[in-house]
């Protein structure tokens, strides 16, 4: 049987937050569902922040209010303090994702806090979670490089990392936040981490081209999560020059074709890309999406 590999669709939120055209949650809604509709089962939907700070956020209780909740999908929201994990739980997410800083000068600029702070919270949000019935993943920004302190050292992330899965989150993602990652770097770190009852899992930007060989890397090395926006949109309004994610579509055709398992029906997932172009009023990065699918390589999920 194929391996599979769980692949969790951000562009509802990291894919969306810094478009210059704000989308409406009800417009944001309907991607949600469009992509549920492709056979995504995970989703992460919204982000749980001050609308001043990410315009393109404001509305987060609209949107899940309006999505389907009966059809399987689990929905995320990403949180960053107490305050938005309230509001994430009154919302009804079945997932909050906690973003974590693993370098002094993201925890200050991205979240105004330390890294310490941010690791104390992210411990007790763990807790919290567990006791509130929701699954909690625990996401270690910028572990593959800083945009304002440069490389991080494995040493480092691994530490970090170590600490929150003593606390025993639902997953553990490592983020290259910026696009800085290399497959070797993956390799390590992904092989340090994964161990049996454990799931781990990646989210990588395309900013230098290497996005999608380190998804390959990362699922090679163990991981069996995989984070990536439709369309390839994505960026962090805090950390300059960070590009777009992987395209769902473009990952989904990759693994897909080499015989890994995602459940994602390509086709419906290249309509859904075409048709959020269409919203946003720009071509996306995704590559599969204009090129289609001519000889018939995983055109559809296994």
């Amino acid at each position: 049987m194929p391996v599979k590999v769980s692949v969790c669709d951000v562009g509802p939120r990291d894919g969306l937050q810094n478009e210059s055209r704000v989308l409406a949650p009800e417009v944001r809604a309907e991607l949600c569902a469009r992509l549920a509709a492709a056979g995504l089962q995970r989703i992460e939907a919204v982000s749980f922040v001050r609308d001043d700070r990410v315009p393109a956020m404001a509305g987060a209780e609209a949107v899940l209010e309006a999505v389907d909740k009966t059809g399987g999908v689990r929905w995320a929201g990403l949180v960053l303090n107490e305050r938005g994990y309230a509001r994430a739980v009154e919302a009804g997410v079945d997932e909050i994702r906690y973003g974590l800083p693993v370098t002094a000068a993201f925890a200050e600029r991205n979240q105004r806090t330390t890294v310490d702070a941010a690791l104390d919270l992210g411990l007790e949000l763990v807790n919290r979670a567990r006791h509130d019935g929701i699954r909690c993943t625990v996401s270690l920004a910028v572990a593959f490089g800083c945009p304002f302190e440069g490389a991080v050292q494995a040493e480092t992330v691994l530490g970090i990392a170590e600490k929150v899965l003593a606390a025993g989150p639902d997953e553990l993602i490592l983020a290259d936040s910026i696009g800085v990652g290399v497959p070797r770097q993956v390799r390590a770190l992904v092989g340090e981490l994964v161990e049996p009852g454990r799931i781990v899992g990646c989210h990588f930007h395309n900013t230098r081209n290497t996005g999608y060989a380190n998804a390959l890397a990362a699922v090679e090395a163990g991981a069996t999560v995989l984070d990536s926006s439709v369309g390839g949109l994505g960026g962090c309004p805090f950390a300059p020059g960070a590009t777009g994610n992987i395209a769902t579509e473009d990952l989904v055709y990759l693994l897909e074709g080499m015989g890994y398992d995602t459940g994602v029906d390509l086709n419906d997932l290249r309509s859904c890309s075409r048709w959020l172009a269409e919203q946003v009023g720009h071509e996306l990065p995704s590559l599969v999406a204009r090129a289609g699918d001519p000889c018939g390589v995983a055109s559809s999920a296994s």
